[in-house]
């Protein structure tokens, strides 16, 4: 067990910050300039909203380069040449990009429903993955994607991009270093105001079944009508997503997990409901949801508290907080700010009710107990704030190529990547199921 650092090993790491934020730089890459036979070729599997934005950070990266993209919308492969040129193969069918042999590794960025089939398909044809969160859509297929990764040797990578920020690697420093005490509750919020927040993204005036490969993205969903709404949003449904938790309480569980060393909660009770955007779809736009925490090595027990909020009137916002007895750290908008509350802590008094003389003598024993040490007061703040233009995202694609050439594993693995996604995938049960439900963190399975 690891021994806790003291509050004045704590202040020695915090020394010299100040009211202006204390701005984290990021550590220099190992390479400027990639010599092309060490360069990285890749294939973008699912050129949506999230596959878009995975590509060209993964293309800021030095020595990286797109080759291929597989999308059933022959209106983003069209894009894809349109960004990075008539050279770059584009497929309906992503088993193509797999065969070929230009391609050392694929993002996956398709609905969640496609996941893990085709991380295991890309590992078995020789290719490293990059696949997005959630790792899966359905808790049995946590295993079969594990045992791919070890069984194949391939490098895979989750895409929550938290493991690999400057901001939650200073958050896990100051909370090893005992800044806010012993942990005894994290709670995290999600407000979305617009209707792009709560999934209601574009159409295009051409989806049709000539330019959709309808079938190929239905794959094991239930079979039904061309209904290009279900392509484009299709967050919204339980035949292809995951719903709030698969896309937004597994970062949140990244986060914990990285920031604690946790393997992850043993309960979940879940809440919620369908209070606005009754537009079809058949999961919340309301969840609130309670985790229980045992205690560990790393971390005492704690109570995790998650809310989201797509309905309206809830404004844009964001906070995901852990508080201990002596402060809080506050991770958000790119910076990590601790809250110091000061120990001893001061518990008040009412001896005001007492006679002078009495208030006097019990005020004397009072500030001997409880001294007014200006370094302990609480209300003060320290900000550490990661540089300008600084992108996890960018971080997390250089550290994921960076394995590639190395071959040594990262941090959010298959395993890793699994015990964020249980519990969020554990809410849908929760919920859906209307009772609390129990989970193994160390042996990823539902009890």
């Amino acid at each position: 067990m690891r021994t806790r650092p003291t509050r004045r090993d704590f202040l020695k790491i915090a020394a010299g910050a100040a009211a202006a934020p204390t701005i984290l730089h990021a550590q220099e890459p190992s390479f400027q300039d990639v010599p092309p036979s060490e360069r990285i070729q890749i294939a973008t599997i699912g050129l949506g909203i999230q596959g878009q934005s995975d590509t060209r950070s993964a293309l800021r990266v030095p020595g990286v380069k797109l080759v291929a993209v597989a999308d059933v919308y022959d209106g983003r492969r069209t894009l894809a040449k349109e960004q990075w040129g008539d050279q770059v193969f584009t497929t309906r069918d992503y088993r193509e990009v797999l065969a070929r042999p230009d391609v050392n590794a694929v993002i996956i960025a398709t609905p969640d429903h496609w996941h893990s089939q085709i991380a295991v398909d890309a590992m078995k044809a020789g290719k490293d993955v990059y696949v997005e969160k959630p790792i899966v859509q359905h808790l049995d297929e946590g295993e079969r994607v594990i045992e791919c990764a070890r069984q194949t040797n391939r490098i895979l990578q989750v895409g929550s991009q938290r493991v690999s920020s400057i901001v939650y690697a200073k958050a896990r420093d100051l909370f090893r270093a005992g800044a806010i005490g012993e942990l005894n509750l994290v709670e995290a919020w999600i407000n979305r105001n617009s209707p792009t927040g709560a999934w209601q993204y574009s159409i295009p005036p051409d989806a049709s079944p000539e330019t959709i490969d309808w079938d190929r993205f239905l794959g094991r969903a239930p079979k039904r009508p061309f209904e290009p709404v279900r392509l484009f949003r299709w967050r919204n449904y339980q035949d292809y997503g995951t719903g709030i938790p698969g896309d937004l309480f597994v970062h949140l569980f990244t986060g914990i997990h990285f920031v604690l060393d946790s393997l992850g909660p043993t309960r979940a009770t879940v809440t919620g409901g369908l209070r606005y955007w009754k537009d079809g779809r058949d999961v919340p736009d309301v969840m609130m949801a309670l985790f229980e925490y045992p205690k560990t090595s790393t971390h005492p027990a704690f109570t995790l508290s998650l809310k989201v909020n797509f309905a309206e009137g809830a404004g844009d916002n964001q906070a995901f907080r852990f508080v201990g007895p002596d402060g809080v750290l506050t991770i958000g908008g790119g910076a990590v700010t601790l809250g110091k509350r000061g120990r001893p802590k001061d518990p008040g008094h009412t001896a005001d009710t007492f006679s002078r003389a009495m208030q006097s003598a019990f005020l004397k024993e009072y500030r001997a107990k409880y001294p007014d040490v200006p370094e302990l007061r609480p209300g003060t703040e320290e900000v550490f704030a990661a540089p300008p233009n600084y992108s996890e995202q960018v971080e997390h694609f250089r550290t994921f190529f960076t394995a590639m050439r190395s071959r040594k594993p990262v941090v959010e693995d298959a395993v890793f990547g699994f015990r964020a996604a249980g519990p969020a995938l554990l809410a849908n049960l929760s919920y859906f199921e209307g009772k609390p439900v129990g989970w193994d963190a160390e042996k990823m399975k539902r009890v």
